[in-house]
């Protein structure tokens, strides 16, 4: 079912009823592997007919170690993704973390994505929404679903009618993360919802006040099975975080959903998708 909030992102129809994916490594490794990811996933939508927005970081600001693997930076970065985009010609998205940011990275990206934990920066939010690219907003996990109207309409009142909203789940515990399915209805009743199925499954830094390794775990078991629920919600998009070797990844290996594993659970989230309009 379209919504009141359709747009587009080069050839992908958000808000259209038609399913979409967002997918990629969590951060670009290197130029050779980002391209690798790239061509495979293209390959797979491309055959499935599945519209397709690759993924990236070029600097993962908000690493739990100082001393963890951020990125190739932000010129290097934004080269990178430009050069997939125009290869395997499939529109592009990429984190910023600071206005300063936002001009040059729009300049090389078709999507504009603000992490979880900077949703409610007003400057961060302005200054991507006066580009005029689309704008992907993380709802922050402390964040409640209907809240979310206000990071949109900073950026509406902004001058940009581009925005979707993604769901990553909601802190509960001691950082752990659930979602709850209500809040796919809830948002989309302003913007098109995109349902991220890999740091959903995100668990608590491993080790961390114990002198352990302080980095991210995961259940990536559960990707498909959430996925599955989203869909039959009727969210817009999925996002994934994908990895030929995620035990090797770099960045948010233990919640990515392994390469290998993406054309089955596209096929499997396609026939939900396509069950849940028949109704």
């Amino acid at each position: 079912m379209a919504t009141a909030h359709e747009f587009e992102v080069g050839t992908v129809h958000i808000g259209s009823g038609e399913l979409f994916l967002i997918a990629g490594p969590c951060v670009i490794e290197s130029e050779t592997h980002a391209m690798k990811i790239a061509e495979t996933v293209t390959a797979i939508t491309h055959g499935l007919s599945v519209p397709y927005i690759f993924k990236a970081s070029f600097d993962k600001a908000n690493r739990t170690s100082l001393k963890s693997f951020r990125g190739p930076g932000l010129k290097e970065g934004t080269r990178i993704l430009r050069k997939i985009a125009e290869k395997f010609r499939v529109p592009v998205l990429t984190d910023i973390h600071e206005p300063e940011q936002a001009e040059p990275v729009a300049e090389a990206v078709d999507v504009l994505q603000i992490p979880a934990f900077l949703c409610r920066q007003t400057d961060l939010l302005v200054a991507a929404a006066k580009t005029g690219r689309a704008i992907n907003v993380k709802k922050g996990q402390f964040v409640a679903p209907w809240d979310m109207r206000y990071a949109v309409e900073k950026i509406h009142e902004s001058g940009n009618d581009r925005v979707f909203l993604t769901e990553r789940g909601s802190s509960f515990g001691y950082n752990n993360l659930v979602v709850d399915m209500r809040s796919l209805a809830i948002m989309r009743n302003f913007a098109p919802v995109v349902f991220d199925a890999t740091h959903s499954v995100q668990l608590p830094s491993v080790g961390s006040g114990n002198g352990g390794a302080q980095q991210s775990g995961g259940q990536p078991e559960f990707i498909p099975v959430l996925s599955r629920a989203a869909v039959a919600t009727g969210v817009d998009g999925v996002f994934m975080e994908v990895h030929d070797n995620p035990a090797e990844a770099k960045s948010d290996g233990a919640n990515a959903l392994p390469l290998s594993r993406l054309k089955e659970t596209l096929q499997r989230l396609l026939a939900v998708h396509k069950a849940a309009n028949s109704l």
